[in-house]
């Protein structure tokens, strides 16, 4: 295995601008780099602006790829609601979109929605029954039902009982976390994590995997009537190690780290203290490696 503390530094950008001439598209997180669950950022949204008025061979183009458990108008909503203005990018995709289109492979289906009822808009149009945990054939876990008080612990009995009846999980939310408000809250993906553990069957909807990869891809040959672009031209910007850089490196697709993001407390950025600190050390401990890092999402 290679000494990752021997690897080549991580440029630090002071902004997008840099590199942006290099990429065709950006594949850009939503949640931790657009806005932080209470306020848009606003230098963010004019980053992307910008990038999507530069001149070029083919039409830079500004996908937004989220793991919100919810369909893509929903997020807009959110966005609007935040003040991120609609011209930063050209179209939306999220793990509540794959979500719909794996539960619509399973018509007339009994399903348990295990999450939030602000979630269930991803259960429109769609040809199931949503029923009981005991009468379950299916379980979409889109969240925790209280997020602010509860942890995967509290949903230890009713996993066990799924896993002793092999219900297979989609999990409409891989995050572990989320940032809202200044604080880390569990999402999704500690309860699937939680099954998946015990030997339960969980499909996951989302960022890492690549099957939302290569739907963005997709989505972007069609919003010139061209070809995928070129994957040396795309980058994808995200906030998280684990599900936005993991992602992006598993897909072939360049990367840059948004560092205060939910990755903020690790690297010691607090409102205090603006400096990256030991970033070398502390990337030297992750799994995978961002192509660049940046602090925030500016021109």
């Amino acid at each position: 295995m290679p000494d990752r503390a021997a690897a080549a530094p991580v440029p630090t950008l002071r902004g997008f601008a840099e590199v942006a001439e290099s990429y065709d598209l950006v594949l850009c997180d939503v949640w931790g780099v657009l806005h932080d669950g209470r306020i848009g950022h606003r230098a963010a949204g004019e980053a992307l602006i910008r990038y999507r008025g530069l001149p070029g061979e083919r039409p830079r183009r500004v996908i937004l790829v989220s793991n919100a458990p919810r369909p893509w108008r929903g997020v807009q909503t959110i966005l609007d609601g935040y003040g991120v203005p609609r011209d930063a990018y050209d179209a939306i995709l999220t793990s509540g979109d794959l979500t719909h289109e794996l539960l619509a492979q399973h018509p007339g289906e009994r399903v348990y929605h295990l999450g939030p009822d602000r979630d269930r808009p991803i259960y429109e149009g769609l040809d199931l029954n949503l029923v009981s945990p005991a009468e379950a054939q299916r379980v979409v876990c889109t969240g925790l039902f209280d997020d602010d008080t509860e942890t995967a612990e509290d949903y230890r009995e009713a996993l066990a009982d799924f896993r002793a009846r092999e219900i297979p999980m989609i999990c409409a939310n891989p995050d572990l976390v989320v940032e809202r408000n200044r604080q880390l809250i569990p999402c999704a993906g500690v309860i699937a994590a939680a099954y998946a553990e015990i030997g339960g069957e969980v499909v996951y909807a989302g960022k890492p995997y690549r099957p939302i990869y290569d739907a963005a891809l997709a989505k972007a040959g069609t919003l010139d009537g061209l070809s995928a672009p070129d994957l040396t031209r795309v980058v994808a910007v995200g906030d998280a190690i684990r599900t936005d850089i993991a992602g992006a490196s598993a897909a072939g697709i360049a990367s840059i780290l948004v560092a205060r993001g939910i990755h903020a407390e690790e690297l010691g950025l607090t409102a205090e203290h603006h400096s990256l600190g030991d970033l070398a050390d502390w990337l030297s401990r992750q799994p995978v490696r961002p192509d660049a890092v940046i602090e925030r999402l500016v021109w």
